[in-house]
Parts: structure tokens; sequence; C-alpha cells
């Protein structure tokens, strides 16, 4: 008896982390690619329409050749079509 509360005693503190170890784990955005594309097409437009500008284009025309250029390069991008 006493070799079997012993045993249970030993086994209890392996089955309770166990259970710690099932927990569900949070599910995954879908909306991270989607997210990720949006940051690269606001980061390309603002590094290339600054360029422009640099080179003496007008804002409004540098932002709007940014967006085409963007549209050129990364047209596979969900991004692209926005």
């Amino acid at each position: 008896m006493k070799r079997l509360l012993l045993l249970a005693f030993a086994l209890l503190p392996v089955l309770v982390t166990s259970c710690f170890h099932h927990k569900k784990k949070p599910k995954e955005s879908t909306a991270i690619a989607s997210d990720v594309e949006e940051t690269l097409k606001q980061r390309f437009i603002e590094k290339r329409s600054a360029e422009l500008i640099a080179l003496g284009l007008r804002p409004d025309l540098a932002r709007q050749q940014a967006i085409d250029e963007f549209r050129d390069r990364y047209g596979y991008t969900h991004a692209a079509g926005k």
C-alpha cells in the first residue's frame, strides 16, 4: 500500500505538468500576410516618393509615380491591387 501511494505521489507532478502543455494555442491571424504587404507598400511609396521629390518632381506626381512603380514591381501582391 505504501509503495502504491509513493508511486502515485511520484507520478502526480508528471501528470499535472503534462496538462499545462496541452493548452490550446492561439490561432494565427490570417491577416498577417496582408498586413505585411500593406506595410511593404506604404514604405515603398514613402521612400520612392522622397527619392523622386529629391530629383525635382512635384510631390503629387512623385507619389503617383511611386504607386505605379509599386504596382509594376509587386503586382502579384494583394496590396498592389488596392
